[in-house]
């Protein structure tokens, strides 16, 4: 008599990072879902959210759709709480995305500066040899057009102080860039091709 023996894979965690840049942020939870559905065999996402991407999903009214989509949702209390550094420092995660990243994010691990829960992740990442992805919102010194949440558009400038900060980012070991959405769709896509049996 064959008995046949179903081995269960242990599934991948990434973690994924939002920070209170509301710069795109429906097509970034869009494409979300849509890598969630093309990894979920494999792979687990689980989202935290700073203080400020609390309150910049709720003012553009996303919070709801993001709690319904994904399994762990979880706020940011202080710098290490709840203690994702030491998680990401401890391998349970492959990496860390941050995506979207304010530019005060951006500046703030450009120059060590580990006050807040991302932050302070991304550093310890860093330090531990863990990738760390992240998606700017002020990629390049130019003028963009962002969405509000009525639907109304609203011009921003994004600064060369900024644009400068993101290619010190750039340059940073263990650290992967990416200037739009799309490019961190492939950059995942092809990231789980290395992984999938």
């Amino acid at each position: 008599m064959n008995v046949l023996a179903e081995v269960k894979v242990k599934k991948r965690k990434v973690a994924w990072g939002i920070t209170g840049a509301g710069d795109k942020i429906q097509e970034i939870i869009e494409t979300m879902k849509d890598l969630k559905k093309h990894c979920e065999d494999v792979v687990d996402i689980h989202v935290y959210l700073s203080k400020a991407a609390d309150t910049m999903l709720k003012f553009y009214r996303l919070d709801e759709e993001l709690a319904k989509s994904f399994a762990k949702v979880t706020v940011e209390s202080n710098s290490n709480s709840p203690f994702l550094a030491g998680m990401l420092q401890s391998r349970k995660y492959e990496f860390l995305l941050i995506f979207p990243a304010s530019s005060n994010t951006v500046a703030k691990i450009v120059n060590g500066i580990g006050d807040t829960l991302l932050t302070n992740s991304a550093i310890m990442s860093l330090k531990a040899f863990v990738p760390v992805w992240v998606m700017p919102v002020d990629y390049k010194e130019s003028v963009i057009s962002t969405i509000l949440p009525d639907g109304k558009k609203m011009k921003i400038r994004v600064r060369k102080e900024e644009a400068d900060q993101v290619r010190k980012l750039e340059a940073t070991e263990d650290v992967h860039v990416f200037e739009n959405p799309m490019k961190v769709r492939e950059g995942f896509l092809e990231w789980l091709k290395t992984i999938k049996p």
